[in-house]
């Protein structure tokens, strides 16, 4: 078997470090996180060898054996066992074992060497190990072991050497002997016997080696202070949101204002200024500004992630999961969700029992994913005072409110379903808790990084096209003769937003309002877009304002409630609802979700609308 050919899976344990080494193999940017089930599809990526040949490293989902339990399981053990009929078996295994947790992983090696496969073992967070005093023979392991076995240590620039260098020597690769399968029949007591014989002579302290701090835990997963600390996170995040982003959001805004006065006072009056200066500038620049917060937002959720936080907070809130009917393992979908519905959808594939998935995935979109928080941001801003309240910023709590709605509505709707529809039996969390880590910052601003990446291709991609669609629909075809009104009235946009306006009056939404809900089907961001080329046509001026103060001026009180109101339940965008069709196979799915979050968010948004009229607003 040649190297120049080699196709080498990287197989272990959830939390063992694998797709941070892949990543690092690689230079992929995939998602890396401290949690059980982030990765649930196999990835692929390829790295070249000091010697310059090519080799293909496939990231596998993380599984505790080959026996699966959960979908993302299955995929790893048709993959090694070769039982894909749209590829073959990879040439060699790489089995990634954590270090610091060798008496859970060792047992997948054992059941990874008897499929007589190529194959050798990579040592994870060695130098984690080693600084707790953890001694391991690496030399006795291989020779216990009968492949051969290296260290790692994925979180470093040169942690892969040893790997890569191993793969350089072994130009070919045989078979295991059938001495070295020797534990092709042993039951899982045999496995775990054989497990702690090979340990003590490898890494006589491994049985020993403790890797939590029960101390922490006491606090972190307490049924009272740890829910207090959960919900004082989430308050500090949401309060950053709007603390910290404030200075280069002016700066954003001002770099938008300068773009549009500039083409404003270079360019003749005609179709393409009022495309760049109404369509682009106002509409994607009304977007990106946007970026800091979304930035900040993953920041801590990436922090909790990559500290070991977050499963813990799934146990703690596992009690809460089962009295509406949820899996414990519904929490971490959910929970991704906060970022964008789709790989929170598509993480619900790690839930073995159908019922709790489909519930799981019906409710995931009404999760805040970040889609929504230029929405939010854009009426917090325009209609909530900045100010402190008791030393709290009124516009993050505001947000923080929205949030939480968010989640309450989730759990209710999850109530209800499996109470009606998906009846089954609550099924507790069974999630291996990873040690607490230093946040790594190499991890950090990949996952920032990429974060903002997929944001700005957003931008320039989807929210371009539309805006630039929008701009055409709003001004075409032009005014009538001795027409008194902006031309968007008289545009195809102006003519459709009257017609949805007539839908969208009991609610309190005018036509620029029903206008930029068409493009938020979507993408929701789009719409903060769509109302600022709506509104940018709309003036009269040679320049429109900023969108926020123009809106605080023609817009109610209530009328702002209300669109906040609608934007918690709002409709999901398409490629949410295409997702659910792939993830279910069926198309009654994703119609019942875009049905009853439009009949939520139309219901929602009335009695906001109405209470608020009520009150005054």
């Amino acid at each position: 078997m040649s190297a120049e050919t080699l196709r080498i899976a990287l197989v272990g344990n959830p939390n063992c470090g694998k797709t941070a080494l892949f990543n690092l193999l690689t230079g992929a940017r995939q998602k890396v996180a401290n949690y059980a089930g982030v990765t649930v599809e196999r990835k692929v990526g390829s790295a070249t060898l000091a010697d310059g040949r090519t080799v293909s490293f496939i990231d596998l989902p993380g599984a505790y054996s080959l026996t699966p339990s959960t979908p993302d399981e299955a995929v790893t053990r048709d993959m090694v066992m070769g039982l894909r009929a749209d590829e073959p078996a990879p040439d060699v295994i790489v089995a990634v074992v954590d270090a610091t947790n060798l008496v859970m992983n060792l047992r997948l090696v054992l059941e990874l060497r008897r499929l007589g496969r190529p194959m050798m073992v990579s040592v994870n967070m060695a130098d984690v190990a080693r600084a707790r005093g953890l001694a391991i023979d690496i030399a006795r392991l291989s020779a216990e072991l009968g492949v051969p076995v290296v260290e790692t240590v994925a979180v470093q620039s040169r942690g892969h050497a040893a790997l890569l260098a191993e793969l350089e020597r072994q130009a070919q690769w045989s078979l295991p002997s059938q001495a070295e399968a020797k534990d092709q029949a042993l039951s899982l007591p045999e496995a775990q016997r054989e497990v702690r014989r090979i340990l003590a002579v490898a890494a006589p302290g491994a049985a020993q080696f403790k890797r939590f701090n029960h101390r922490l835990d006491a606090v972190v997963m307490h049924p009272v202070w740890g829910l207090v600390l959960l919900a004082g996170l989430l308050f500090l995040m949401f309060q950053a949101v709007f603390s910290w982003a404030s200075v280069p959001m002016d700066a954003i805004n001002d770099a938008m204002a300068w773009a549009g006065e500039t083409l404003s006072a270079h360019m003749a009056d005609g179709p393409l200024r009022s495309l760049l200066v109404d369509g682009v500038i106002a509409g994607v620049g009304g977007v990106l500004v946007f970026l800091p917060q979304i930035l900040i937002l993953f920041l801590f959720i990436l922090v909790l992630e990559d500290s070991g936080y977050l499963p813990r907070a799934a146990f703690l809130l596992d009690n809460v999961m089962g009295k509406v009917g949820l899996s414990g393992r519904a929490f971490i979908p959910l929970l991704s969700s906060f970022a964008c519905a789709i790989p929170g959808i598509m993480a619900t594939r790690t839930i073995p029992n159908w019922r709790d998935r489909l519930a799981t995935i019906m409710v995931a979109p009404l999760m805040t994913c970040s889609a929504r928080l230029p929405v939010y941001a854009l009426l917090i801003g325009a209609f909530v005072p900045q100010r402190t309240v008791g030393g709290v910023n009124l516009q993050g709590l505001t947000l923080f409110v929205l949030y939480i709605a968010g989640v309450l509505s989730a759990m209710a709707v999850a109530w209800l379903l499996k109470r009606v529809w998906m009846k089954s039996s609550y099924q507790p969390l069974m999630l291996e808790l990873p040690p607490y880590r230093l946040p790594n910052l190499r991890n950090l601003a990949l996952g920032l990084w990429e974060r903002a990446r997929i944001f700005l291709r957003r931008v320039g991609t989807i929210i371009f096209a539309l805006t630039v669609l929008l701009w055409f629909l709003s001004t075409f075809p032009a005014p009538p003769e001795g027409a008194t009104g902006p031309a968007i009235q008289y545009s195809l946009a102006g003519y459709l937003g009257r017609a949805l306006e007539v839908v969208f009056a009991p609610i309190g939404f005018n036509w620029q309002i029903s206008i930029a809900l068409v493009p938020g089907l979507a993408a929701r961001e789009v719409a903060v877009g769509a109302l600022g080329t709506v509104y940018a046509l709309s003036s009269t001026g040679e320049v429109a304002d900023a969108l926020a103060p123009v809106i605080a001026q023609t817009w109610s009180m209530a009328t702002a409630y209300a669109l906040l109101a609608w934007f918690v339940f709002a409709p999901q965008c398409m490629s949410t609802l295409a997702v659910v069709r792939r993830e279910t196979n069926a198309w009654r799915y994703p119609l019942i979700m875009a049905a009853y979050l439009f009949a939520l968010a139309y219901f929602a948004a009335f009695v906001t609308y109405r209470v608020a009229l009520w009150l005054g607003a």
